[in-house]
C-alpha cells in the first residue's frame, strides 16, 4: 500500500501536469498504481510495514528523551515494545532530519523535482503575488514578500538569488536543493536570512550603505604608488623588488593597513604587473628620498616669476606605417609590415612648464650635449623676464655632462648676468630610474596616441607639421583654460600633467626613448 506521503506527492505532480509515465518513472511505482491514486480508487492491500506501525510510538519517545536516541530505546524497552533495531534507527535518523520526511527514495527525487519546478516558477513570474504570500504564510510580513517578489524579477543575479534564498527558506524547500539550483554555498542561504531578520529587507534587495572599499579610496591608491616608486630598502626591506606582503607591511607600519588582495587589485586596475614592476615600477638610486623631497620641495614654494621645466627627448622614431588600435570593419584584419622603407626620422626635443602647461619643442639630430644647451638658449630667450628657471630631467648622460653644468655656472656668473640680464637656472635632476616622474612623458605619450600611431606620413616634413600643430592647440588650449591636462581631450594622456609621487607617466606602450 502506498503510503500518504506518496499519493498526496502523485496528486500534487499530476496537478501540476506532469504526464503520468513520468510519475511513474519518478516515484518507481507501476502506472497502474499511479492510475488509481489519481482515480481516487484506493489501493490493493498489503501487509503494513514495521516502520508505519512503530512510528507514532517512536515519535512520542523520541520527543520524551529530548531528541536522544539512547535514551528512546531504553524507554522503548521499559515499556515492553519489541521494535526491531533497524527500524528503531530508520525512524530516529528521519526525526532527526524532518519529522514528516518520506520513506522512500522515490518520495524524496520527487520532491527535490517538485521544489526545483516552484523555484523555476518563481524566476519566470508564473507565481502571482498573492499566490505567493499565501505559500510563505506568517513568516514574512506581506510587504517583505512584496519587494522580494519584485527583486526576483526585475533584480540583477546578485540581488535575485538572496531573494530567491530567502523566500525558498520560508517555504521550507530543502536547503541542498536551493543550493545545487542557485550555485551558492549552504552557509550563503543562513547568511542571507540572518541578514533579513537583523536588518530587514532593505539589506537584501540592496547594499546601499554598505562601507565603501579601501582599495577605491585615491589616498590608498596613491600610498601604495609612492611606495612602489621608493627602492624597497628605502624602508629597511632587503630585497630589490617588491612584495605584496613587503608593501602590506609598509603600509600598516604607516597608519594604512590594506590586505594583500586590495594591493594586487589597485596594482591590476593601474595596468600594472609584478612583471614590469621589476623594471619600471622602482628606482634604485640610493638618493632617491632626498632627490624627490627637494623636487617637491621646490614645486611647493614656486614663486610667480619661477619656472619648472620638465625635460626630455622623444625619439628617434621612424617616419613610417605605424601599427595602434583603430577601428575596423567586422572580418578585417589591420597589418603592418614588418619591414619597411623609412622616409626618415625624428628626434623630439621638448620642455613642458608645469606651472602654465605649456610645452617648447624643436627638432634633433642627435642626443648629446649640444642640444640641451640649445635648448637651454630657448628657454632662456623666451623667458628673460623671470627671476629663476629650474630644469628637471633623468639621469642620461648628456643631461650631467661638464660642458652643460660649465654652461649653467657661467649663466648664473654675476659679470654675465650683468651684461646680458637672464633668470637664474637651477638643475633639479631626477633619481635614476625614476621615468615615472617624468611629468613630460605624459605628454609624449598622448602626443604619440593621437597622431604618432596608425599614421603614414609620407615625409619627415609632413610629420613634423602634425606635431607643431599638436603642441601649437595644445598650448592654445591651456593658455585659454589654465588648469591641469586632462586625459579626454589631448590623446588621452596617461595621468594628469603635475608632479606626484605616485603618477606614472611614462607609457611603453606609447613612449620611445
Amino acid at each position: 500500500m502506498l503510503s500518504h506521503e506518496c499519493q498526496q506527492t502523485i496528486l500534487h505532480l499530476r496537478a501540476r501536469g506532469v504526464p503520468i509515465r513520468n510519475i511513474s518513472q519518478l516515484l518507481k511505482h507501476t502506472r497502474n498504481a499511479v492510475k488509481r491514486v489519481i482515480r481516487g480508487k484506493g489501493q490493493r492491500w498489503r501487509r503494513p510495514s514495521a516502520y508505519e506501525e512503530f512510528f507514532p510510538i517512536v515519535r512520542d519517545a523520541f520527543a520524551t528523551a529530548k531528541g536522544s536516541a539512547v535514551r528512546t530505546r531504553e524507554m522503548l524497552e521499559s515499556q515492553g515494545h519489541p521494535i526491531p533495531y533497524s527500524t528503531l534507527t530508520r525512524i530516529v535518523r528521519d526525526l532527526h532530519l524532518r519529522e514528516d520526511r518520506p520513506n522512500c527514495a522515490g518520495c524524496r527525487w520527487a520532491l527535490k523535482e517538485t521544489a526545483i519546478a516552484w523555484l523555476r516558477e518563481l524566476m519566470r513570474g508564473n507565481i502571482g503575488l498573492d499566490e505567493l504570500t499565501r505559500e510563505i504564510g506568517p513568516q514574512i510580513p506581506p510587504e517583505d514578500v512584496a519587494q522580494l517578489y519584485e527583486c526576483v524579477l526585475r533584480g540583477s543575479v546578485w540581488y535575485r538569488n538572496r531573494a530567491i534564498s530567502i523566500l525558498s527558506v520560508a517555504k521550507g524547500l530543502p536547503r541542498r536543493t536551493v543550493t545545487d539550483y542557485l550555485l551558492m554555498g549552504r552557509k550563503s542561504i543562513y547568511r542571507n536570512f540572518l541578514r533579513y531578520k537583523t536588518r530587514g529587507v532593505a539589506a537584501i534587495v540592496s547594499d546601499k550603505g554598505k562601507r565603501p572599499l579601501k582599495q577605491d579610496n585615491p589616498a590608498y591608491a596613491e600610498k601604495v604608488f609612492s611606495i612602489l616608486h621608493s627602492p624597497p630598502s628605502s624602508f629597511g626591506v632587503n630585497r630589490t623588488s617588491w612584495r605584496q606582503e613587503d608593501i602590506k607591511r609598509v603600509l600598516a607600519d604607516n597608519g594604512m593597513p590594506l590586505s594583500r588582495h586590495a594591493i594586487r587589485n589597485i596594482i591590476k586596475k593601474a595596468g600594472f604587473s609584478y612583471r614590469k614592476a621589476r623594471t619600471v615600477l622602482t628606482s634604485n638610486d640610493p638618493e632617491y628620498r632626498a632627490k624627490l623631497e627637494g623636487i617637491k620641495t621646490i614645486l611647493a614654494n614656486l614663486g610667480p616669476k619661477e619656472k619648472f621645466f620638465s625635460i626630455d627627448e622623444y625619439g628617434p622614431f621612424a617616419v613610417k606605417l605605424q601599427g595602434g588600435r583603430s577601428l575596423v570593419p567586422a572580418g578585417t584584419v589591420k597589418t603592418v609590415p614588418r619591414w619597411q622603407k623609412s622616409k626618415g626620422s625624428l628626434i623630439l626635443t621638448a620642455a613642458l612648464e608645469l606651472s602654465t602647461n605649456q610645452v617648447t619643442h624643436f627638432y634633433s639630430k642627435r642626443k648629446n650635449t649640444s642640444e640641451m644647451i640649445k635648448l637651454l638658449d630657448i628657454l632662456l630667450a623666451k623667458h628673460a623676464d623671470e627671476d629663476c628657471i629650474y630644469l628637471s630631467w633623468d639621469a642620461a648622460s648628456w643631461h650631467a655632462s661638464k660642458e652643460l653644468y660649465k654652461m649653467v655656472e657661467t649663466i648664473n656668473n654675476g659679470e654675465h648676468r650683468a651684461h646680458t640680464p637672464s633668470p637664474l637656472v637651477r638643475l633639479a635632476p631626477l633619481p635614476t630610474c625614476a621615468q615615472f616622474l617624468n611629468v613630460i612623458e605624459s605628454v609624449f605619450s598622448g602626443m604619440a596616441k593621437a597622431i604618432i600611431h596608425n599614421s603614414d606620413y609620407q615625409s619627415v616634413d609632413e610629420c613634423q607639421a602634425a606635431i607643431d600643430r599638436y603642441f601649437h592647440e595644445r598650448n592654445e588650449h591651456f593658455k585659454n583654460h589654465p588648469k591641469r591636462a586632462g586625459n579626454r581631450i589631448w590623446g588621452k594622456e596617461r595621468v594628469e600633467a603635475a608632479f606626484k609621487e605616485s603618477n606614472n607617466c611614462k607609457d611603453p606602450m606609447y613612449c620611445t626613448d
